[in-house]
Parts: C-alpha cells; structure tokens; sequence
C-alpha cells in the first residue's frame, strides 16, 4: 500500500488528500506547520473584522480527518532527502514517504528594508501573521501598508474597520495598474481614496524605524517623508515558501517547476497550488498562480493521476475574483492592463464612478476575450461559455441580461450599456 506524504494543508494539499482518499486505501499523512487543522485562508480578514471566529473557517469538523483515515501532523520540515525518501523535522525526527506531494504555499516578500523583521512588522499570508496583527494593532493609531493589490487592500479595510487610520505606499502611478487598464485602476483609485485611506502613489518603502523598545514608531518613505505609525503590513506579493528545498534536488527556479502532470523532475514528487512554477503554462496562464480554485484543481488533477491515469492539468478559462472594500471586482478570459496588438476594447462606467464594465474583442473576428466587472455581479458559467464559444461582442452585449447575477430589485445597467456601445462601437 502506497504511503502518501502531503506536506502543506492549504486547499491544494488537503483537496488532494480528499480526491486520494475517495479514489484509494492509501496511508495519507497531511504535514504543517501553519496549524493543525485545514481552513478557509480567504477568511482571514473575516476573523479580524469580527465576522467569524476562527473555528468557523475550518471546512470539516476536527473528527472528520480520523473518521476519512487523513492522519495530520502539525510539525515544520527542514529538509526533503530524496534519495532516502524521507522528510527530516525541525526537531530530528524522519517522515518517510513512496510518493510526495509538496503544497507549501507561499510567504510575503521582503526586499531587505531596514527594520523589516522588528515586531510590529507583519505579512498578511498565513495564520500566524493574522495573530501578529491582532497583537500588534492594539490601540494604535496609524498603520502603514507597504505595496498595492488583492492583500494589500484586504489589510486596509481590515484596520479601516478598527478606526485605524491607514497610509498605504504604493509604487505604482495608480493602484494596481500593473494588472488593471487605466479606467479601472483609476476607478479604484478613487474608491480607496473616498474611503479616507491616505493612498501615496509613487512612493515606497525606504525604512522602518523602531522606538526606545525595538517596536515600529515610523517609516521613512522613498520621498523622505517619516509617518508615525504602530504598526507595519508588508503586502508587496508573495513568493513561493521553498527555501527548504535548496539541495534537495528538487529542480525550482521562482516555484517548484512541474510539467503538465504536477511532476517535478524527481520520480514520486508532485507539486501544486501557490509553491507550483509550470515549465509550460496552459494556454496564456502565468506559470505561477496564486489562487485559490487553481490550488483546488490541481489538487484533484494530481489526486486522479496517482490514483488512476496520468491527467493533464487544464485549468481552462481564466477567472478571479475580489472585492476592494465596498466595491466587488471580478474578471473573466483575458484583460490585461495594454491591450494587444489584435485587441479592442469597449468600457462603460456608471455615474456615480462606483461601476463599470470593460469587454476585451479581438479587433479583426469581434470576438469576446475577455471581461473586467466592478460592482455588477455577472455569472460565471455564461461568461465562461461565451469565451470559450467566442461569441460575437454585439451579441455579447445584446444578450448581458443572461448574464446577470444581480439579486432582484437591484439596479439593471444592460439598457445603458447596451446604448454606449452602440453609439461607441461601428462595425
């Protein structure tokens, strides 16, 4: 009977262990660091805004890993032997396995500032990191948010709703521009602005200052200007968590490299979900990507693969969503922040500046590529089928009211959009 090692319990790591447990009698052993149980890690924020405890994060109930033969064990891996097939612990001990699957996820970046490792310092990433922030962010006055995008403006509603005045440095000319078009971010821009969060564009970290007790009093910015503050968030990314891995053998370049099949160059060693780096990514996908229903479906890929055939990872059509405090985001096949060469585009944005719908074409066949929504909820299966179908963007838009995922009584902008494009769009 085959002995499964899967190290990281994120949703990746504990998708596989599921897929793996319906499909096989394998020993499946779940090893992490982070804590002992599986939870929701985009709940996160939710947990310290008050909305949930953290036990209601956690998908199953503690029993249900001994009632599925799942054994967890809450320990950190120093080292993987390959030629031994072992796991080596922190504290000495030895974890063998036939097969590995490595779901290790990914930690926030640091870039050697001065004073980044002090206390009152803290990624947004992990559980841990949610507890330093609750410690350090008692009765402060100010934080600062060093680098724009998804975790970034997560941490700022997080101390906004704590009347935690918030300085966010962003080094960009507007916020994340370097993935949104320019109506968008400008859009956004705005948003976070009206929100009275004190957004500095242009502007990164230069230093962390600490006081009398070795706890952040200040930042120096990059224009020289000093921010009082009690506390620092690092938000600039993430990277994949495979310092452990250095000679190993175990061939890693920005993530672990896998081809198609999650295999890494060494037999019995898989990878997925954020510590994963793709030699050839799928269609025009990334060859990392840190999201949560790509970690799930690698996750269920590989389980098949160990358990029955070889199966290609295929994600299909790209899909996120987000939500940049009161102002709900969510994009579908492929906008990116410069059109292409073959690329067209049509944006229609409310009144209030709080909306706005943005449909990428391509210029010479009109077909949908792709689609950014903010503040409109739309379906994801009809989005999905229209890209893949490549349906005309006349129809596209002739036909959004299929597509939307509005509760009743909500506003319907389709009439109006359907207007502008009309008036903006001559075939």
């Amino acid at each position: 009977m085959k002995n499964i090692v899967i190290l990281g319990n994120g949703i990746s790591g504990i998708t596989a262990a599921r897929e793996i447990r319906k499909m096989s009698q394998y020993k499946i052993t779940v090893i992490s660091s982070e804590t002992e149980h599986f939870f929701s890690r985009t709940a996160l924020m939710y947990i310290y805004m008050g909305h949930m405890e953290y036990e209601h994060t956690k998908p199953y109930e503690d029993h249900f890993w001994k009632k599925n033969r799942i054994d967890l064990m809450n320990a950190k891996v120093d080292k993987v032997d390959i030629a031994k097939k072992e796991l080596v612990l922190s504290d000495g001990k030895a974890v063998g396995y036939d097969v590995l699957i490595l779901a290790v996820g990914s930690k926030s970046n640091k870039f050697g500032w001065p004073g980044q490792d002090m206390d009152g310092v803290s990624g947004m990433y992990s559980y841990p990191d949610l507890q330093d922030i609750e410690k350090y962010t008692k009765d402060i006055k100010r934080g600062v948010i060093v680098g724009g995008g998804l975790i970034g403006i997560e941490l700022a509603e997080m101390l906004h709703s704590r009347d935690i005045d918030v300085t966010f440095l962003v080094r960009e000319t507007s916020f994340w521009n370097n993935i949104l078009p320019a109506e968008e971010s400008a859009l956004i821009t705005r948003h976070i602005r009206e929100n009275h969060i004190d957004l500095r564009l242009e502007t990164e970290l230069k230093e962390i200052v600490p006081d009398s007790n070795g706890r952040v009093k200040s930042v120096v910015t990059s224009k020289g200007d000093e921010i009082e503050c009690g506390f620092v968030g690092l938000t600039a990314g993430v990277s994949p968590n495979i310092d452990f891995l250095e000679d190993s053998g175990i061939e890693t370049a920005r993530g672990i490299l896998i081809n198609e099949y999650c295999e890494t160059n060494v037999p019995d060693v898989y990878a997925i979900g954020d510590c994963a780096q793709h030699k050839t990514p799928p269609g025009e996908r990334r060859p990392v990507e840190q999201v949560w229903y790509t970690g799930r479906m690698m996750g269920e890929t590989l389980a098949y693969t160990i358990c029955k055939d070889k199966l290609k990872y295929q994600p299909g059509i790209w899909f996120n969503s987000a939500k940049f405090l009161e102002i709900e985001y969510q994009t579908y096949g492929w906008v990116w922040a410069n059109l292409k060469e073959d690329e067209r585009d049509f944006y229609w944005e409310d009144e209030t500046g709080r909306k706005c719908l943005k449909l990428v074409f391509d210029k010479k066949e009109k077909f949908l590529k792709g689609c950014n929504v903010f503040g409109i909820r739309l379906r994801h299966g009809v989005m999905e089928k229209w890209i893949k179908e490549k349906k005309h963007v006349k129809a596209v838009v002739e036909e959004l009211t299929e597509a939307n995922f509005d509760p009743e009584f909500y506003k319907s902008y389709e009439t109006e959009i359907k207007g502008k494009f009309n008036k903006q769009i001559a075939f």
